[in-house]
């Protein structure tokens, strides 16, 4: 299982809004100290926004800030914004089909395991 750039990307950016917060950071200013690129920036902060996870302000002061507290933003959350659900194989999925699957058990709890040390990680931990 391999997260994508997305979350790595996207982790970074949200670290970075963390370690400034509460001030407002521009997608120039996180792309220059991050080494992403702008406009990669600006997709990956569209699937945090409509989580709640960043706003946006307008103006000539503009750009990101986290919507909460960097204590009250869990990585899991962060990870599944960009990722969507955090899945290690489509056999662990609970409507798997297959009822003679024997290792289907440790993809569960493996999956479960993954999920839950994500969601223990609050955002301010990180900075």
């Amino acid at each position: 299982m391999n997260f994508s750039k997305k979350a790595e990307y996207g982790l970074r950016a949200v670290v970075f809004l963390a370690k400034n917060y509460p001030a407002t950071k521009s997608v120039r200013e996180i792309s220059l100290t991050e080494n992403i690129s702008a406009k990669y920036l600006e997709q990956l902060f569209v699937k945090l926004k409509k989580e709640k996870i960043v706003m946006s302000r307008k103006g000539k002061d503009g750009g990101y800030i986290l919507c909460k507290k960097p204590d009250l933003i869990r990585v899991g959350r962060i990870i599944e914004a960009l990722e969507g659900p955090i899945k290690i194989m489509n056999c662990a999925d609970k409507k798997c089909n297959s009822r003679k699957c024997q290792s289907k058990k440790v993809w569960l709890l493996l999956e479960k395991q993954i999920k839950q040390t994500l969601n223990k990680i609050k955002l301010s931990e990180l900075i």
